[in-house]
């Protein structure tokens, strides 16, 4: 499922006061650290994970290698922070904007 723009601006929004869960650190993306992501995102549905600097690679590049490991959306990337979002197959959170 692709979001729309309004869908992103909405799921933004609802993140904005949201603080990051996670942090991906030196070792960038290890097998552990998808497993906690995909876990997040069942339970919550939208998550901010942020980018330290000590890690190399790029948060744009690493939100769409976990977005596409937990079958997830990435809502945006703006500087080190991600958010992105897997809708709940039953009892979402989230009613999204058509």
């Amino acid at each position: 499922m692709a979001l729309t723009s309004k869908q992103r601006a909405y799921l933004g929004g609802q993140a904005n006061t949201m603080d990051a869960i996670f942090q991906i650190g030196k070792a960038s993306l290890t097998p552990e650290l998808i497993t906690a992501l995909d876990e997040a995102l069942e339970k919550r549905e939208l998550i901010k994970v942020s980018v330290l600097k000590n890690c190399d690679d790029d948060p744009r590049e690493i939100s769409e290698a976990v977005a596409g490991r937990t079958h997830a959306e990435v809502v945006k990337v703006i500087g080190k922070k991600m958010i992105l979002f897997r809708q709940a197959k039953k009892n979402s959170k989230y009613d999204l904007p058509k």
